[in-house]
């Protein structure tokens, strides 16, 4: 312990010190004391990222770039609030909200981090299990049954058990284990950047569209967007109409998506406590800024980006030749048949409903008949493997290489998410029991989150996996506004900061850009619960998808009232100061 303090000590004579000495002094002084915003890019760089990057390109092509930066960019106001309040105070904000906001605020935040930690480790494990099976190591060596796949989890949560366990240890250990993340981030970060420099090479894009795609364009939220706008504007005006409401409503979901991976509900909870656990307090709040922003925006930033743009070029209203043609057989023999097929027969089966009980050959027959413009808007609509990027990279260093440096890029990206969920668990745990962090109760927390992560094969398929994501993307997207909402309650309580309240113009700007960043989140939310409450009310949904509106609408209205409850509650008892 004296030595952990005397290390905080000398970081923050380092910090003084550079203070003194200029922008120059300061920022080197930053750079070598970064820590708690690379934890946040390691998790944020996990396996929705790179779905959620994925689908942006393929469907929207470089026009939705602006999503994901502004996403971020909100995310970071939100974080610096948090990080702002805790080392401005000392006090754990878990007890804080508690004692000066709302007992149910604190406890839905806990609850919804542990559900997120758990349910979200088992697709990072997955994730690391394909990269070794499809670039690393390859299918020969490793087999695609159960035991295989609990061989490789189990081999991943002993690797991931020892890294969370070194960043529990002070002096090298916890510097070896911030190297080793960064050192991860940054590969990540070179893995995609080399597609998109191969691509720049060969000239097979276009900066200047590119450029363009970074500015924020709402009307996207209610037309197509890319180059599948200009197919569709091609089309008569009925086939406008069902194929704008086919875009529109996979694009709605990819944007909620994809803006959702840049900051969840767990990364809230990580930030302020990995803060209070290397020491920092009040002289760090501009180190805080600075780790938000170089640690976790830019490589978030840089990496989505970069697989939005591959996957815009390589996929984005691209079909290959087999699909074009006209010719039933042919058409088959594409790689995107079998899930091209069952978009262009609804599409068929709204033109005319007699179209399902026509025979198979016949089915066949009109599907490939189809306008070549349909079959391009209906493969941007298909959800694509992300491991087929890999081969944009194939004519460059030849397939084994290119397999290798993605395969690598994409193993980093679940095995830092898993890390990471695993810590914050531990951190999470501690506070539900009221136990120092650090101990075995912040091991155990640790654990959990792994073990539930290892044993994904028996659990994340089916309908098991449809309600384990309705209950953790539901529940955690209903608790992000909230958070962000409680976050600006903290900002602003006398109780709680007392003189360490920004005033004047400072308390107007964080406010303005908090405010900002909690309608964001409440739009999001409020998109992502209804897309799953709405069932209830049409006569063509399956029997999940009603009982998953049920679940949700049902745990939305008690915990709105558990927190009326609260606020109620609260106010019939004098703040803990």
């Amino acid at each position: 312990m004296s030595e952990h303090l005397s290390k905080v000590e000398a970081d923050r004579k380092l910090l003084h010190d550079a203070q003194q000495q200029g922008t120059g002094a300061l920022l080197s002084a930053f750079v070598r004391l970064s820590g708690p915003g690379w934890l946040q890019s390691a998790i944020t760089l996990g396996g929705g990222s790179l779905a959620g990057a994925l689908f942006l390109g393929v469907l929207g092509g470089t026009s939705l770039l602006w999503l994901q930066l502004v996403a971020i960019i909100m995310g970071v106001v939100m974080l610096s609030a948090i990080s702002y309040v805790t080392l401005s105070t000392g006090e754990k904000p878990f007890q804080a909200i508690n004692n000066h906001i709302n007992p149910m605020l604190g406890w839905g935040w806990v609850i919804a981090t542990c559900m997120a930690n758990m349910i979200w480790c088992m697709p990072q494990f997955g994730l690391c299990y394909d990269a070794l099976r499809k670039n690393l190591i390859g299918s020969g060596t490793i087999g695609e049954t159960n035991s295989a796949k609990f061989g490789v989890s189990a081999v991943v949560l002993v690797a991931a058990t020892v890294v969370v366990l070194l960043n529990g240890r002070q002096g090298l250990a916890a510097k070896i284990f911030d190297w080793f993340l960064k050192a991860l981030v940054g590969m990540i970060v070179i893995c995609f950047f080399g597609v998109v420099i191969y691509l720049t090479v060969k000239g097979l894009l276009d900066w200047g569209t590119i450029g363009a795609g970074f500015v924020p364009d709402l009307r996207q939220w209610s037309q197509p967007t890319g180059d599948v706008a200009a197919l569709v504007a091609g089309l008569p005006a009925p086939l406008q109409e069902y194929w704008t409401g086919q875009i529109v409503t996979a694009q709605r979901a990819v944007m909620i998506g994809a803006a959702a991976t840049a900051v969840g509900i767990n990364m809230t909870f990580l930030l302020p406590y990995s803060m209070l656990n290397r020491g920092w307090d009040k002289p760090f709040r501009g180190l805080a800024r600075f780790d938000l922003s170089t640690g976790m925006a830019i490589p978030y930033v840089l990496v989505t980006s970069c697989v939005v743009i591959a996957a815009a070029a390589s996929f984005h209203a691209k079909v290959d030749a087999n699909f074009r043609s006209s010719d039933p057989a042919v058409m088959q023999q594409s790689p995107f048949f079998e899930k091209g097929r069952s978009l262009l027969e609804a599409r068929l089966t709204h033109e005319s409903a007699s179209f399902a009980a026509l025979k198979e050959e016949t089915k066949l027959a009109r599907i490939a008949a189809l306008p070549a413009a349909e079959k391009q808007i209906a493969s941007s609509l298909i959800k694509r493997d992300a491991f087929q990027l890999s081969e944009s990279l194939a004519p460059l260093l030849g397939q084994r290489r290119a397999n290798l440096v993605f395969g690598l890029g994409v193993f980093g990206m679940g095995f830092s998410s898993i890390i990471i969920l695993m810590l914050i668990n531990g951190y999470a745990f501690c506070e539900m029991f009221g136990r120092p962090q650090g101990g075995a109760t912040h091991v155990a927390g640790c654990l959990v989150a792994g073990a539930v992560g290892a044993i994904w094969p028996l659990v994340w398929s089916g309908d098991t996996q449809f309600w384990l994501a309705i209950l953790a993307s539901s529940f955690g997207m209903m608790l992000l506004p909230i958070a962000y909402f409680t976050f600006f309650m903290m900002m602003n309580s006398n109780t709680l900061l007392g003189k360490e309240k920004p005033k004047g113009g400072s308390l107007l700007v964080w406010n303005v850009l908090m405010g900002v960043s909690v309608l964001g989140a409440v739009v999001a939310a409020g998109s992502a619960i209804w897309e799953k409450v709405s069932p209830i009310f049409k006569e063509n949904a399956t029997q999940n998808q009603w009982l998953g509106g049920l679940v949700v609408s049902g745990v939305a209205i008690v915990y709105i009232l558990l927190v009326i409850a609260g606020f109620v509650m609260k106010s019939k008892t004098p703040s803990s100061k």
